[in-house]
């Protein structure tokens, strides 16, 4: 099952990204319009700002404009599980 439709977008940018708490682990998704770019997990906030400084280029270059995340007990298999569904086109590898 693809993020819950209850998951706020939210802009992928800093201030949406640091008005996160922090240690807040589950997975998360990055997007833009029509196209899943990123699936991942660990700590949302800590995460997400290795992504915004360019960690992973790919992330750019498909020019990212959203992100959605959850919080999980089980955050490796659920990443597993939207990687396969959703197919983002920056993950190499699942889990």
């Amino acid at each position: 099952m693809p993020f819950s439709a209850s998951c706020t977008v939210r802009r992928f940018d800093r201030a949406s990204i640091e008005a996160l708490n922090p240690d807040q682990l589950g997975v998360y998704g990055i997007f833009r319009e029509g196209q899943w770019i990123y699936v991942g997990r660990g700590d949302i906030r800590s995460r997400m700002l290795d992504h915004l400084n360019g960690d992973i280029p790919c992330i750019q270059a498909n020019r990212a404009t959203s992100w959605v995340a959850e919080l999980s007990n089980t955050p490796k298999a659920r990443e597993r599980e939207l990687i396969l569904e959703l197919s983002p086109v920056c993950n190499q590898r699942v889990g």
